[in-house]
């Protein structure tokens, strides 16, 4: 399996093949509006500017699991982000990333040996998945690790071309 094996509806719908994203390095993340990390919307942006001409893209994935900071529907989640992140990275429909009724993504993203945040279960909002431009995962980031955090950027930095 590879990350460009699986789909999800985007934030406004459509059916979105991740297999568009082959040759591409992405950063995937968990998302909700009501949490203490939301904040991390500024930081996740400023990757999508700075990196994406390089070839990476930065998709958030809300997620109503963790203390129910993601109640909204899909419209205000992307009203919510426009209007006080700017967010512009593509945005999916909300999902389940935990237990039985996890997202297939969730299912493989969370089965795979990762480092250096192990494999299991997500912690918490705002995991980070980075996976290279073969569909594999490189790394995972603990939700609490910051989108400028030298870590995340290096292992970025070694992903594009």
């Amino acid at each position: 399996m590879s990350l460009h094996e699986f789909s999800q509806p985007t934030i406004t719908g459509e059916t979105k093949s991740l297999g568009d994203y082959a040759g591409k390095t992405c950063l995937i993340v968990n998302v909700a509006s009501q949490c203490g990390l939301t904040p991390q919307y500024e930081g996740l942006e400023n990757l999508w500017q700075r990196y994406r001409e390089r070839g990476l893209v930065v998709l958030g994935f809300p997620c109503n699991q963790f203390g129910a900071q993601e109640p909204g529907t899909e419209d205000q989640i992307k009203t919510f982000c426009e209007t006080q992140f700017g967010v512009s990275f593509p945005m999916f429909a909300k999902l389940e990333v935990n237990g039985p009724t996890a997202h297939p993504l969730y299912a493989w993203l969370t089965s795979q040996a990762s480092a250096p945040e192990a494999s299991g279960p997500i912690k918490w909002n705002f995991g980070k998945f980075l996976v290279g431009p073969d569909g594999e995962l490189v790394a995972r980031f603990a939700p609490t690790l910051a989108p400028e955090a030298d870590e995340l950027i290096a292992a970025i930095e070694r992903t594009l071309a």
